[in-house]
């Protein structure tokens, strides 16, 4: 089965560059090091240490926690990053420095894996999520590297998918750790071949997210900018589909809200541009953070142009809208906003955060939106009834709080794995 599969992963691969080729009309950074992608890069100074892989922003963002609290534990020990995007490559850039040795992971090609385990030589490989790549899980077996998939989750959508190959995925997993993020997640990893054996609970690491101690001061800083009587309600991590519904809504706001604002963050920034011209088309005033550190006071919708700021603006915020999922992406990190203490709105397509959506919506600190209607009535709703707003923010934060604990226990699994 493996060598069917690497098969078509050598046939498939000149489409995947002209997949990459087509990004990068958008974001030229997609063209950039794609040696890298191959295995061919200048080895690092110390090899025999840690390889985390984060496939984007967001898991880069979950891995940060991880990465931090591994420089520490095991400071003898060089750590490695692996992203796949250019906005996951920044996020490491931005976060770690010269901390860590960051690149491209390769791709699933045998010579790419054994190029890049040769240039690294880990003593331990962490992938985060859940990243299931034969040929890099057989190589690093088969030099005795152990593997150890952290903050584990799949959905039933993706169940579907890897069903259809239950044999290769087993023999993938076979004697890979895994730290599952709940006991849905173990059960259905199970279901794909994972052995029971090998998976323990061990929670959310997004629960454990660590907070700029002076965060919260940004964001008061940011507010008196923009007026503390405003009403603002922030749109985050939003896709293609999804700021026109949120423009909508708005524009409902501010017949009742006059003063209100709109902070609009895109996921991707090849959208940043798309996003604002919709905005201007539907006839706000708009301004963009590229231009301004804070928004003018006329200005009716705040456009964020850079990656890595949304917190700022989530403390800064009065209700938190978080995207990807009105259109079937899947969802975000609602636990960003929650931690800071915002009553936190999502739409119906959440497969990617099941649990942690359920968690949200029981506490009380969130509410489902479907459409555009449904958004402006809850927005007013919270906007009229700041003791509304108060109750769910409180919620959200305590929820937060009590789920923390999955940093430990990887961080143990890990332990047992270098030792």
């Amino acid at each position: 089965m493996r060598w069917l599969y690497t098969l078509l992963i050598y046939l498939t691969t000149p489409l995947l560059f002209v997949l990459l080729a087509i990004l990068g009309l958008r974001n030229r950074a997609w063209l950039q090091h794609w040696p890298q992608r191959f295995g061919y890069f200048t080895p690092p100074h110390k090899t025999g240490g840690i390889v985390v892989h984060a496939v984007s922003v967001g898991e880069v963002n979950v891995a940060s926690t991880l990465v931090k609290a591994l420089l520490q534990r095991f400071p003898e020990l060089p750590l490695c990053l692996t992203t796949f995007t250019p906005t996951g490559s920044d996020r490491a850039w931005d976060l770690f420095h010269d901390d860590v040795f960051h690149l491209y992971v390769p791709l699933d090609l045998r010579g790419a894996v054994n190029r890049f385990f040769d240039h690294v030589q880990p003593r331990l490989l962490i992938i985060m999520e859940t990243e299931i790549w034969p040929n890099l899980y057989f190589e690093a077996k088969q030099r005795d590297i152990p593997i150890l998939i952290a903050n584990a989750r799949i959905s039933e959508r993706s169940i579907r998918a890897y069903s259809r190959f239950r044999r290769l995925t087993a023999a993938t997993l076979h004697a890979v750790s895994i730290a599952a993020q709940s006991k849905s997640d173990a059960s259905r990893l199970i279901e794909i071949g994972a052995d029971e054996a090998q998976i323990e609970v061990t929670g959310n690491l997004k629960f454990d997210l660590e907070l700029p101690t002076d965060l919260l001061e940004q964001g008061e800083e940011i507010r008196q900018s923009w007026g503390t009587e405003r009403p603002v309600l922030l749109a985050g991590s939003t896709h293609e589909g999804e700021e026109k519904p949120v423009l909508e809504a708005f524009r409902q706001l501010l017949k009742r809200f006059p003063q209100a604002l709109l902070v609009l963050a895109p996921r991707h920034p090849e959208r940043f541009s798309r996003a604002s011209r919709l905005a201007r088309t539907c006839g706000f005033t708009v301004c963009l953070h590229s231009e301004y550190a804070d928004c003018p006071p006329g200005a009716q919708c705040f456009i964020v142009y850079a990656m890595g700021e949304l917190l700022r603006y989530y403390a800064a915020c009065d209700v938190a809208f978080v995207g990807g999922s009105l259109e079937p992406i899947g969802g975000h990190n609602t636990l960003e906003p929650a931690a800071l203490a915002k009553p936190v709105l999502f739409g119906p397509h959440t497969f990617n955060f099941e649990e942690i959506s359920n968690q949200l919506l029981h506490a009380g600190a969130a509410i489902r939106v479907h459409h555009a209607r449904d958004l402006e009535r809850v927005a007013t709703r919270l906007f009229r009834q700041p003791e509304l707003r108060h109750q769910m923010g409180h919620a959200g934060l305590e929820l937060v709080k009590s789920g923390k604990g999955a940093l430990e226990q990887t961080l143990k699994i890990a332990e047992k794995l270098i030792t």
